[in-house]
């Protein structure tokens, strides 16, 4: 009798420390698990972020502003514009009758 309480005592110690070890896992990867959640929403909120500012920066206004201003880049004008034409006009384009 003092045998199988003895056991039954070592295997009650064994699931007690078990469970303490389980429920202490399961805590420390709750934790991770929110850390990582806020990370996430960090992460997500600066996404959004660059988003936004990629799109103010592509905006026309702004790609004609930075064209004359670092490229020295001009509006087309038709006194600046260059006409191309074929000399032999006729052959080249043909003729649509």
């Amino acid at each position: 009798m003092t045998r199988l309480n003895l056991v039954l005592l070592l295997a009650v110690l064994f699931s007690a420390l078990y469970l303490v070890h389980t429920q202490y896992e399961s805590r420390r990867l709750f934790v991770e698990l929110e850390k990582t959640a806020a990370l996430n929403r960090q992460i997500e909120a600066e996404k959004e972020r660059l988003q936004v500012e990629k799109r103010a920066q592509a905006t026309p206004l702004r790609v004609e502003q930075l064209s004359k201003e670092r490229l020295q880049m001009r509006s087309a004008t038709p006194a600046i514009t260059e006409y191309v034409t074929y000399k032999n006009a006729d052959a080249a384009g043909g003729s649509r009758e």
